[in-house]
């Protein structure tokens, strides 16, 4: 497995992956899966900004993503970025998000970040569990904000501070 930078080229394989979430899973609330060219577009407006966005690549294949971008657009939040990761439902389980997590993380460093937030939609047990194996503590829950499949939904809030050696990758 190869951890790069993303390219405008991956954008037909991220659109792939989050769709499978969208459509399957409760890690993000979104019920409409945008397009290979708004991913692309995306892409496009984190390479401008200068956020890192990278993919695990096995087999010539993407396989996930992560990414970082700031928090809130308010200039009080300029430090402090987000996290959204997100693995194949064919390559769960198999140490990618235990590979890539920790990159972006260090990637998000590099840019100058200071904090990190994961926002896991559904409170997924695995993408809570991952995010504590990288150093992430627990910052709060907001209970029944989301609804999907017809049910109630929570989100978990963690935290990484990433001037602290507990975000060391």
């Amino acid at each position: 497995m190869a951890i790069r930078p993303a390219h405008g080229s991956d954008a037909q394989a991220i659109a792939a992956i989050y769709a499978w979430h969208v459509a399957n899973g409760t890690a993000t609330f979104d019920t409409a899966a945008p397009d290979a060219a708004a991913w692309a577009e995306k892409l496009g407006d984190f390479a401008a900004r200068g956020y890192p966005f990278l993919v695990a690549e096995r087999a010539g294949g993407v396989v996930a993503y992560a990414y970082a971008a700031r928090f809130r657009d308010r200039a009080a939040y300029a430090h402090t970025c987000e996290d959204s990761i997100y693995v194949a439902h064919d390559a769960r389980g198999g140490g990618i998000g235990t590979a890539l997590l920790p990159a972006v993380i260090a990637a998000a460093r590099d840019c100058g970040f200071q904090q990190m937030i994961a926002v896991i939609g559904g409170g997924e047990p695995a993408s809570v569990a991952l995010h504590a194996k990288c150093g992430f503590v627990h910052a709060g829950r907001m209970r029944n904000v989301g609804q999907k499949f017809g049910r109630l939904l929570d989100t978990v809030y963690m935290q990484c501070d990433l001037r602290e050696e507990a975000c060391t990758p």
